[in-house]
C-alpha cells in the first residue's frame, strides 16, 4: 500500500476524530444538537471532529490552506496547498444511530485533488488514494466493478430532501434508471458512495447540489479505482458546481446518458 508523508497525516488524523466521533456515536441519545438549516444538523460530535483533524493536520503542515464544512475557509502561506475536510459526512445518519457514516479528507495541490482519505470509522474501513498510486480500503487494492450490464448494476444517489429545489430533477432521472437497473439506494454519505463504486460495491453514482469538502476525497479515489468520474453537465465543474457521475468503465456511457436524458 502506499504512504507519502502527507496521506500517512492524513490517515492518522482520520483515526484520531474517528475514536472521538465512535464514542459519541455510542451515545447518540445524549448529544446536544442544535438546528443549523432544514434537513442539515450539526452536533457536539461533528465540532469536535473537525477541531480534532484541524489540529492534526494543520500542525503537521501549517503553510497550507484550509477549507471544512464547519469553519469554513483559510487561506495559507502555501497557496498551492489546501486541505479540504468534511469531518462527519453523514450527520443526519449519525444523529440518528445508523452507523453510515464518514470523515473526509482530501489535499488539493495547484487546483487538481492529489490524495484523499474517507475514513467509515463506525466499521473501521479506511478508503484512501494518491494521484497515480492506485486505490485502497485498508491493505486491500480496490477496483472498480466489472459488471458491464445494467440490468445487473446497483446505483446510488441523493434524494434531496426538505424542500430542496432539485428534487424534481432527480425524480425524472430516478423515473429513467429504476426500471432499467438492478436497484437504487440512497445511503445519506456523498464520500462512501464514491467510496463503494471504487470498491465494486456499486457500479455507479450520481447527485447534485454537493459541497466541494462532500466530493473532494470521493473524486480521487473513485479514479485512482478505475472509475469515470465527470461532472453531470457538461462545461461544469465537480468540485465547483457540486455535481458528479461516476460509473465504471462498461456501464458509463449507458449510465450517463441514462441520467442525462440524452
Amino acid at each position: 500500500m502506499p504512504g507519502s508523508a502527507n496521506l500517512n497525516i492524513m490517515i492518522k488524523a482520520a483515526r484520531k476524530a474517528g475514536r472521538s466521533l465512535v464514542k459519541d456515536f455510542r451515545e447518540v441519545e445524549q448529544l446536544q444538537v442544535s438546528v443549523k438549516g432544514a434537513g442539515n444538523f450539526v452536533s457536539r460530535a461533528d465540532l469536535a471532529a473537525e477541531k480534532i483533524l484541524k489540529e492534526e493536520l494543520m500542525g503537521a503542515r501549517p503553510t497550507y490552506g484550509w477549507l471544512a464544512e464547519e469553519q469554513g475557509g483559510e487561506d495559507g502561506q502555501d497557496p498551492t496547498r489546501r486541505w479540504i475536510v468534511d469531518p462527519l459526512d453523514g450527520t443526519t445518519n449519525f444523529l440518528h444511530g445508523l452507523p453510515h457514516w464518514a470523515i473526509s479528507i482530501a489535499l488539493e495541490h495547484k487546483g487538481k485533488i492529489v490524495a484523499g482519505v474517507v475514513y467509515d470509522a463506525a466499521k473501521d474501513e479506511m478508503f484512501l488514494a494518491e494521484k497515480g498510486e492506485g486505490a485502497w480500503m485498508n491493505d486491500t487494492r480496490l477496483r472498480v466493478s466489472g459488471r458491464g450490464r445494467m440490468a445487473d448494476a446497483v446505483f446510488a444517489t441523493g434524494v434531496p430532501f426538505a424542500g430542496r429545489p432539485d428534487l424534481p430533477a432527480t425524480l425524472r432521472e430516478l423515473a429513467r434508471l429504476m426500471p432499467a437497473c438492478a436497484g437504487v439506494r440512497r445511503w445519506g454519505a456523498a464520500s462512501l458512495d464514491m467510496a463503494y463504486v471504487a470498491a465494486g460495491r456499486y457500479e455507479g453514482y450520481w447527485e447534485r447540489a454537493l459541497n466541494s469538502w462532500d466530493l473532494a476525497a470521493g473524486v480521487i479515489i473513485a479514479q485512482e479505482a478505475g472509475a469515470f468520474v465527470e461532472p453531470l453537465t457538461e462545461g461544469a465543474d465537480i468540485l465547483e458546481d457540486g455535481e458528479v457521475i461516476c460509473a465504471n468503465e462498461a456501464i458509463f456511457d449507458k449510465f450517463a446518458k441514462t441520467i442525462r436524458g440524452a
